[in-house]
């Protein structure tokens, strides 16, 4: 029977060793870049499937194809239910990090909004997560709150610029602040009551609480008429896939790996890479001064990112 210490490292041919800390440090540093990357394409996704597709219709397909995977899959693996209040908690959390967020920020792109413009608005978000987040304990020293400034500076520059280049609909407005509200509260709310639960059951128990989110809206409000084209199926499959089961796993990674406002902070990537690709994809316009503003915010992320001295002199 092997002992703890075994347990702690594997020995390698040649003397060498698995130094468990160093590997889980490895991993984490590539699971944030990734989830940017991927995280960013959502709106893109938005982008491409909202000319076909009305918003609550189309997140009520991509909520289902989730579950369509994922149910069989979790029953054939025979993952045990969480306690019930844990089940509440993570449903809970999964109406604003999946529902309420993606319905809002659906709607805004159906109503004019661009994809550029959609993430730099929900890249407020850390923001109010760091308020919030010392609001109930979460310690933020003065290096932390000026990365806060310099993302929140940044991302002022590129909204303000664009909204001088482009007219929105007061209805785009409002569905995007309310998906940066429900992205930010179900953060908090995920990390303060459960911030750790198998991720397979966890993620049926978040997308079906979200399916009865998008299901009324959709029955009561929309057409659910879709057309049918290669941009729409691609951009559901995209979002099944990448968006709804990877993306949203590494969130929840990140969420129960870091404090609430280091993994808020990562949100300030986000606009850059959207509108670099809506730019690619979409010939949506960069001004000198949302390039600007992108810098900015790249450097509060690099600042909030950065261990503290004591830490850096013990690695």
């Amino acid at each position: 029977m092997r002992s703890r210490a075994d347990t702690r490292s594997a020995t390698l041919p040649r003397g060498r060793t698995i130094d468990p800390v160093s590997t889980s440090g490895v991993l984490s540093s590539l699971v944030a870049p990734v989830f940017v990357l991927i995280w960013s394409t959502g709106f893109i996704g938005a982008r491409y499937g909202m000319p076909y597709a009305e918003p609550a219709t189309f997140l009520t397909m991509r909520f289902g194809g989730v579950l369509l995977l994922m149910v069989p899959a979790v029953l054939a693996m025979r993952v045990p239910l969480p306690p019930n209040r844990q089940v509440l908690h993570i449903a809970v959390a999964g109406t604003m990090l999946q529902g309420g967020y993606l319905l809002g920020v659906f709607i805004a792109i159906r109503h004019g909004m661009g994809a550029g413009l959609a993430a730099l608005i929900v890249g407020l978000q850390p923001v109010l997560t760091a308020f919030l987040a010392s609001l109930v304990g979460e310690k933020l020293t003065r290096r932390h709150w000026f990365a806060l400034a310099l993302g929140l500076a940044g991302v002022t520059l590129v909204v303000l610029e664009r909204l001088t280049l482009d007219g929105l609909s007061t209805t785009a407005i409002v569905a995007e602040v309310i998906a940066l509200l429900s992205i930010t509260f179900g953060t908090l709310y995920q990390k303060r009551f459960t911030p750790s639960f198998d991720l397979r059951i966890g993620s049926v128990i978040q997308f079906s609480a979200a399916l009865l989110v998008v299901v009324p809206v959709a029955l009561l409000f929309e057409s659910r008429e879709v057309d049918w084209t290669v941009e729409l199926a691609g951009a559901l499959i995209w979002s099944v896939f990448a968006l709804s089961l990877g993306a949203t796993s590494l969130l929840f990674i990140l969420i129960r790996r870091g404090a609430a406002t280091k993994v808020a902070s990562l949100m300030y990537l986000t606009p850059g890479v959207t509108a670099v690709m809506a730019w690619i994809l979409f010939d949506e316009r960069i001004s000198a001064i949302m390039a600007a503003g992108m810098a900015v915010t790249a450097v509060g992320v690099a600042v909030m990112a950065r261990p503290p001295r004591r830490e850096r002199a013990i690695a």
